[in-house]
């Protein structure tokens, strides 16, 4: 089983501003109830992703980007991995824009 980085995506100021809470509260179950379909695969949590700071050779900035949060998870295959966000609640019913997978890889050694 490989290990998959997956990134929610979303343009900046998105999220559930003008859902109702009702809608959110929708939502929520959904997401819920994606993590219970997939507790078997899930390796971390993840969670939200707050404001960000990109460290450089110039020192550290506030930056923007897409990144709304992640989660990693285990799977047979890159497609495998992907097709576990079909549908997710992140885009279907919140305003998010996409899950992108990336397998993690092994770090290069040095033997």
């Amino acid at each position: 089983m490989q290990e998959y980085i997956c990134l929610y995506v979303g343009e900046p100021g998105d999220g559930p501003g003008d859902m109702s809470p009702e809608d959110i509260g929708r939502g929520m179950q959904a997401w819920g109830q994606w993590h219970e379909d997939h507790a078997d695969a899930i390796v971390v949590n993840g969670g939200p992703a707050g404001r960000t700071k990109s460290v450089a050779k110039n020192g550290v900035t506030d930056i923007r980007n897409t990144v709304a949060g992640f989660v990693v998870v285990k799977a047979e295959s890159h497609e495998a991995a992907a097709a576990m966000f079909e549908n997710h609640p992140h885009f279907s019913i919140f305003p998010g824009t996409a899950v992108e997978v990336m397998p993690v890889m092994p770090v290069p050694t040095m033997d």
